[in-house]
C-alpha cells in the first residue's frame, strides 16, 4: 500500500482499522500549515469525530525534571498491562529563533516506544500557547478513533500550557518533586484550582520522607481553595516512577474520578463545553490567520508599524485602519 496516494476515504478508513502507518500520516496532514492540506484535514476530522469511543483523556503537567518522561513511560505500561490501548502526545519545545525541535521523546521512552499496544507522537511546539500544539485536539479525535482507550497529553511544563490542556481533558495531573525546593513554588491558585490530583514523584531512596512531608503540605494548601463546581476534592498522591511504585494508585483515582463524573453528568457536561471552547478558539485562530493573510494588510501593516515605531501615529489609530480592511472586505 502507498501511503502518500491514499485517498481521504482510504485514510479514514485506515484510522478506524488502527492502521498506525496512516494515523501517523493523518496527524502529519492535520499538523501542516500547507492550504493544500487543509481541505484534506478537515474532512478527515468530520470524517473521524462521530466515532464513538469510550474514552478517557489525562493531562499531565510538571516542572522540568519532574520526571514526566519516566512517569509517562511506566504509567503507559501498566495500563498497557491492563488491556488498555494508549496514546501519548507530548510537546517538545521549538526554538525561538530556528523553530527547530528535539523531538527526543521516542528516546526518552524507549521501553513504552516498543509497546504494541502504545503510541508515541512526538510534536513541536512551535509558537502555539505555552508549547501545547495548535492542532492537539484533533490529534485527540484521531488517536479515539483509532481506538485508542486512554490518551495521555504531556506538556512541557513552562506555565501557560496548563489551562490549555485543562481544557482538552478529563482528568488533569499535576507532577510535583520533594525536596527540591518546589514545594513553595508549587502553591499557586491557578494550578492548585486546575489539578485533580497532584502527585509527589520521586519518592524513593532518600527522598520518601522529603515525599511525605511535600504530600502533607500540598494537603494542607488544598483545603484553602473553594471546592471544585464538579464536587471533586482533589487528593495528594506519592510516587516512584523510577521504581515504578505508586502508580497503580493513581490510576485507581483517575478511573474512579471519571467513573463518579459520568454518573454525575459532569464528564459529558465538560466535553461538550470544551467542544464549545474548541468551535470559539478555532474561529479566533481563522479569524487571525485571514487578517494577516489579507493583501491589503500585508501592504499597510509596514507601514503603519512603522508610523508607530517613530511616534508619527498611535498604535490605537494604527490598529483601527488596519480593523477596517475586514470592514471594506
Amino acid at each position: 500500500m502507498n501511503i502518500a496516494n491514499l485517498s481521504t476515504t482510504e485514510i479514514i478508513e485506515g484510522i478506524f482499522s488502527n492502521n498506525i502507518a496512516i494515523v501517523s500520516k493523518a496527524i502529519t496532514i492535520i499538523e501542516s500549515t500547507k492550504p493544500e492540506h487543509r481541505s484534506i484535514a478537515n474532512k478527515i476530522i468530520e470524517g473521524c469525530i462521530s466515532k464513538n469511543h469510550d474514552t478517557i483523556r489525562i493531562g499531565i503537567t510538571g516542572v522540568p525534571g519532574a520526571g514526566k518522561s519516566t512517569f509517562i513511560e511506566q504509567f503507559g505500561n501498566l495500563l498497557t498491562g491492563l488491556g488498555k490501548k494508549v496514546a501519548v502526545l507530548t510537546v517538545d519545545p521549538s526554538s525561538s529563533r530556528t523553530k527547530g525541535s528535539i523531538l527526543g521523546d521516542k528516546t526518552r521512552m524507549q521501553e513504552l516506544v516498543k509497546n504494541p499496544n502504545a503510541y508515541i507522537r512526538p510534536s513541536a511546539s512551535g509558537s502555539s500557547l505555552g508549547g501545547v500544539t495548535r492542532k492537539t485536539r484533533e490529534s485527540i479525535v484521531i488517536l479515539e478513533a483509532a481506538g485508542f482507550d486512554i490518551i495521555l497529553i504531556e506538556t512541557i511544563g513552562v506555565g501557560q500550557s496548563e489551562t490549555a490542556v485543562h481544557d482538552m481533558v478529563d482528568f488533569f495531573l499535576l507532577l510535583k518533586l520533594a525536596g527540591a525546593g518546589d514545594e513553595l513554588q508549587g502553591i499557586k491558585r491557578g494550578i492548585i484550582e486546575m489539578a485533580d490530583s497532584i502527585v509527589i514523584n520521586k519518592s524513593d531512596g532518600n527522598n520518601v520522607q522529603n515525599a511525605a512531608q511535600a504530600k502533607m503540605e500540598f494537603a494542607r494548601a488544598l483545603h484553602m481553595f473553594p471546592p471544585k463546581e464538579n464536587g471533586w476534592s482533589p487528593e495528594v498522591l506519592t510516587c516512584s516512577a523510577l521504581e515504578n511504585r505508586g502508580l497503580e494508585e493513581i490510576w485507581k483515582l483517575i478511573f474512579n474520578y471519571c467513573q463518579t463524573m459520568k454518573e454525575t453528568g459532569y464528564f459529558n457536561k465538560n466535553r461538550q463545553q470544551q467542544n464549545e471552547n474548541w468551535l470559539i478558539q478555532y474561529l479566533e485562530q481563522e479569524l487571525l490567520s485571514k487578517f494577516y493573510q489579507n493583501p491589503k494588510t500585508k501592504k499597510l501593516l509596514p507601514l503603519l508599524k512603522e508610523e508607530v515605531i517613530n511616534g508619527n501615529t498611535s498604535p490605537f489609530s494604527a490598529a483601527e485602519k488596519l480593523l477596517n480592511i475586514l470592514s471594506t472586505n
